[in-house]
């Protein structure tokens, strides 16, 4: 026996414990991608704000795990609620998160925070007493998951290296939006063109009162809180090939489609694309708006991104239907399948207005030692007596989450259930 083992430990084909685990920490961390970005912007009224983090600190148990965040906040009537949100939305959304988590639960907990953060910064925001509003587009980077929330028209495309361009968010505006146009007349809201006295309707669609033509947004106050800050959420894994995102306010879409603006930076550095995305825009359709774009590439180990092919037209169509087809919870057997081809991974999306459907279920009452529970939005300690379980109707229930009083308000508010108690005078 004795001599067996040592044939072990001098074959050349064994490698120690320590050295195989020192190798796969190694390896580990070579597979990860690396981020690059550049941004770029041309004011008209000064309302439009952005914010780029790198390296933040996403696991309590491994210092050493980091993601990325990149925002574009797209302010009108005022840039107050633009700031407001670049200054606080990300710590909103950090306070939402639950602690000690491992990476795989973290990202799955990212889609109910990122929820609880924008209506928790809406609520803050709205209790100041200002009227401006904006637009949302927030991204998350963690490795090769990409975690994109938006509210607005502000958008954030995808392209892949294959020269396949998908858009990762939904545009809440009431022209083109069918479905928003829906919820908000039947919340309480009146949607319409301005029409002046003995003329004809003119512009787009908006809803009345305050005229705004977006469904969905932070801040506002004046306009019906039916108009909500409740955020399209997407969340998509990368094959190792890598991506660009291109993530933008309505100064560039207006004047460019996504695939334009993909194709106008193609082979350009980062922050070389944002500018010529800028530049194309004002080319096409001069400065009418606020225009800022950010460009990110996530970036394979071998440290190249291989610039995208132009699409082929008979690929094209099909490959965009199926980056479009809606994924909940685990990757489908389908997501695998196209991520085993190179396509792009579908983990998550889900779009709905109802603050029940986006905070999900709690099966167990999770109160601290003193007997509280959490409001599920703004993280504070409520009493069982007091908190209202998101779920409940006229009767209790028990079943989590739980929001305090104030949020819960807000909720029905939002719903259509109570006209909204925050009013300018």
């Amino acid at each position: 026996m004795g001599s067996r083992v040592e044939s072990h430990q001098h074959h050349p084909d064994y490698v120690s414990l320590a050295a195989l685990m020192s190798r796969e920490l190694k390896s580990e961390k070579m597979e990860n991608p690396s981020v690059r970005f550049g941004c770029a912007a041309q004011s008209r009224k000064g309302e439009d704000y952005f914010m780029m983090k790198t390296d933040c600190q996403g696991l309590d148990e491994n210092p050493s795990s980091t993601f990325s965040v990149f925002g574009i906040f797209d302010g009108h009537n005022g840039d107050a609620a633009a700031i407001y949100s670049k200054d606080h939305l990300f710590n909103h959304v950090l306070d939402a998160m639950p602690r000690g988590l491992g990476r795989h639960e973290w990202l799955q907990a990212l889609p109910r925070a990122l929820v609880a953060g924008f209506v928790k910064t809406d609520k803050q925001f709205q209790s100041k007493g200002l009227t401006s509003g904006t637009t949302a587009t927030f991204v998350i980077i963690d490795e090769w998951t990409v975690t994109v929330a938006s509210v607005g028209d502000s958008r954030c495309i995808l392209d892949t290296p294959d020269g396949a361009v998908s858009v990762l968010t939904v545009d809440h505006r009431l022209e083109e939006n069918t479905e928003e146009r829906e919820r908000v007349t039947a919340s309480g809201g009146e949607v319409g063109r301005l029409n002046v006295i003995g003329g004809p309707e003119i512009g787009p669609l908006r809803c009345w009162p305050g005229g705004l033509c977006l469904s969905r947004s932070i801040g506002d106050m004046d306009v019906g809180e039916f108009i909500v800050p409740i955020p399209h959420v997407k969340q998509v894994k990368l094959s190792n090939r890598g991506g660009r995102l291109i993530i933008a306010s309505d100064g560039i879409w207006d004047a460019l489609s996504s695939e334009a603006a993909a194709g106008s930076c193609r082979r350009l550095p980062s922050e070389l694309a944002a500018r010529q995305v800028v530049k194309e825009a004002l080319r096409t359709r001069g400065l009418k708006d606020d225009t800022t774009c950010i460009v990110v590439d996530i970036i394979p180990p071998d440290n190249s991104l291989p610039p995208p092919s132009p699409p082929r037209k008979p690929q094209s169509k099909l490959r965009s239907m199926l980056l479009r087809t809606k994924f909940r919870g685990s990757a489908t057997k389908l997501s695998k399948k196209l991520s085993a081809v190179g396509i792009v991974e579908e983990l998550f999306e889900e779009g709905s207005a109802m603050l029940a459907e986006r905070l999900g279920n709690d099966d167990t009452c999770n109160s601290n030692k003193s007997g509280l529970f959490m409001c599920a939005v703004c993280q504070v300690d409520v009493a069982a007596s007091e908190g209202i379980s998101v779920h409940a109707s006229s009767k209790p229930c028990r079943q989590g989450p739980f929001l305090c009083v104030d949020c819960r308000d807000k909720k029905d508010a939002m719903e259509g259930k109570r006209r909204s108690g925050i009013r300018v005078i």
